[in-house]
């Protein structure tokens, strides 16, 4: 069988609750995939063939054990602003949509769900299912593909996943579950009480009423933990605070209004100090400056340029403080980008910050997704010191080398001193590789001693997250919901 994973509201931990549960039935033997049948994110994934998927479903698949698919994500929604979104249908770009728009099409988006659904139960025998933000949004029933209509179309178990950290834990799963339709009610066989501060002893009270209060039982009341993912989307963002506060090497991404695959610098935030910082804010004391990644290249350009941001990477530069754009702030960094309406909607030409020798020209709705695996040039302090590195490019537009050098072997682009550089590869700094070459850098500029990052195995994390979901909850319970056609479980 399979399970779905509801929860009270976003950022309760569906996602790490699924990454947990795939990755324990994997410790176990099971053969298992990972399902969300509708992300909104602007934090994606490429994976082996060219599909674009929500990195959560990405994370959900290795922690399986298992390469990332196109299924495992069919409908993926990339906002634009305006109430606009991309949606990207199978892994490839459908079409840009006002939201009241697309609910008319939402029929048809529910059937290729289900059908990537039974694809991969017939590939991998088990599914666990996550839905998105809150179950129980009563004006979405009639066109909801994620959770209520998912959910009577696969006629699976459901576990209820809440937030105790921000309180109102009891009106959060009592509300949840009377208002959920009656004939999706009886589905919910438990619920998992997520984001425990303190003694969890404290509040067996509380399980004791929340179970007289719903007739549903308790299956678990999980601890806060620091174990590090991906973040699914920028709700994470302000959670960030001051975690790397006190570390002498610090580190600004700025904060574009729409920030894209964020996820590059979590491994950064781990030995820096990384602040994501508004546009306008001064620049002035940081070691490094990066431009993520973005959406809306053009319209956040503006925004950047109207807050002041090319005076500061200008003084920035004259400073000898490395800039690096990723993706979108590539983009930026260049002369000039030219867009015929595909990007922005307006066509016109936009003059970039001009650090970097290169124009980027919108001029169709295509999309490049691959995987990537490159040399770094051996232009100056940093770029000489990453070696080979690994990541995926995730992009409109196409960029035309001028007179810059490339930053890496065949793409991108450096000033002859290395210090100035963009690149279209996300995750180029969960290279361990590339975050050394970073640190040392500007660890030897501030005068500091300078650890290098130790390659960590890939699995440590998802292990680590397993254990500690077995610890706090009833896995007898959830066994019985992955069973074979005898009944026994599976993998037995």
């Amino acid at each position: 069988m399979s399970l779905i994973v509801l929860g009270t509201a976003s950022h309760v931990g569906k996602s790490v609750t699924v990454a947990a549960l795939c990755r324990a039935l994997y410790r176990r033997g099971i053969s298992v995939a990972p399902f969300k049948s509708q992300n909104m994110s602007l934090n994606s994934y490429v994976t082996a063939d060219g599909s674009e998927i929500g990195i959560a479903q990405a994370v959900q698949a290795f922690a399986a054990g298992i390469e990332p698919r196109a299924d495992m994500n069919p409908v993926l929604l990339k906002p634009k602003g305006e109430a606009v979104s991309q949606v990207v249908l199978l892994g490839q770009p459908y079409k840009d949509v006002q939201i009241r728009d697309y609910y008319a099409e939402t029929d048809m988006l529910l059937e290729e769900a289900v059908e990537a659904f039974e694809r991969l139960r017939r590939r991998f025998g088990h599914v666990v299912v996550e839905g998105a933000g809150g179950a129980a949004e009563v004006n979405l029933y009639d066109r909801d593909i994620a959770n209520i209509r998912l959910a009577r179309r696969l006629a699976l178990p459901i576990v209820l996943v809440a937030d105790i950290e921000r309180g109102g834990v009891f009106a959060q799963v009592y509300g949840t579950l009377a208002l959920l339709p009656e004939d999706i009610r009886p589905l919910v066989v438990g619920v998992i009480i997520n984001k425990f501060r303190g003694d969890a002893g404290l509040f067996a009270s509380g399980v004791t009423k929340l179970e007289e209060l719903t007739g549903v039982r308790v299956l678990g009341v999980v601890p806060y933990t620091e174990i590090r993912l991906p973040s699914e989307d920028s709700l994470s963002l302000g959670d960030k605070g001051q975690q790397a506060a006190g570390r002498p090497v610090r580190i600004a991404v700025v904060r574009l209004p729409r920030i894209a695959n964020f996820t590059d610098f979590e491994v950064l935030e781990q030995h820096a100090s990384v602040d994501y910082v508004p546009p306008g804010t001064p620049l002035a004391g940081y070691d490094c400056i990066i431009l993520p990644g973005t959406k809306n290249t053009v319209e956040d350009l503006a925004v950047l340029n109207r807050a002041g941001t090319g005076e500061e990477l200008r003084l920035a530069r004259e400073r000898g403080v490395p800039i690096i754009g990723i993706c979108g702030g590539y983009q930026m960094l260049g002369r000039c980008i030219i867009d015929t309406g595909i990007e922005s909607g307006t066509p016109g030409e936009h003059p970039g910050f001009g650090l970097l020798d290169v124009t980027t020209a919108f001029s169709g709705y295509h999309k490049t997704t691959v995987q990537v695996r490159r040399r770094a040039s051996a232009l100056g302090p940093i770029l000489s010191r990453m070696g080979e590195v690994a990541g995926y490019e995730i992009h409109m537009g196409e960029t035309e080398q001028g007179s810059t050098p490339e930053a890496f072997a065949g793409e991108g682009a450096a000033t002859p001193d290395g210090l100035v550089f963009g690149t279209y590869m996300h995750g180029l700094f969960q290279n361990p590789g590339a975050v050394n070459a970073l640190l040392a850098h500007l660890s030897e500029r501030r005068g500091v001693p300078f650890e290098p990052m130790a390659a960590a195995g890939d699995t440590a994390a998802y292990d680590d997250l397993a254990r500690h979901f077995e610890e706090h909850v009833d896995m007898d319970v959830i066994m019985t919901y992955f069973q074979d056609a005898t009944g026994r479980r599976a993998g037995a």
